[in-house]
């Protein structure tokens, strides 16, 4: 099962990555704990100055754009 983190304050470009995510797994029947982390001094830990980010099993995939759906079902193959 695939772990994946969206690192992001809660900005429209975070909001949609997150959504973009949970149709992506939904659209591929894919199994994954997904988890949407706003709190600055969580995000500071990953090390990232610009969000939205998309973590794939503790591995930094997009940062700083949405990530779009076929991008992310590529990610997760």
């Amino acid at each position: 099962m695939k772990e994946i983190k969206v690192l992001g304050p809660g900005c429209s470009k975070c909001k949609s990555t997150y959504n973009n995510v949970i149709e992506a797994i939904k659209q591929h029947n894919i199994e994954a704990n997904v988890e949407k982390v706003e709190d600055i001094v969580e995000m500071m830990k990953y090390n990232v100055l610009t969000t939205p980010v998309l973590m794939i099993d503790g591995e930094i995939k997009i940062k700083g754009r949405v990530a779009q759906i076929s991008e992310i079902v590529e990610l997760l193959k």
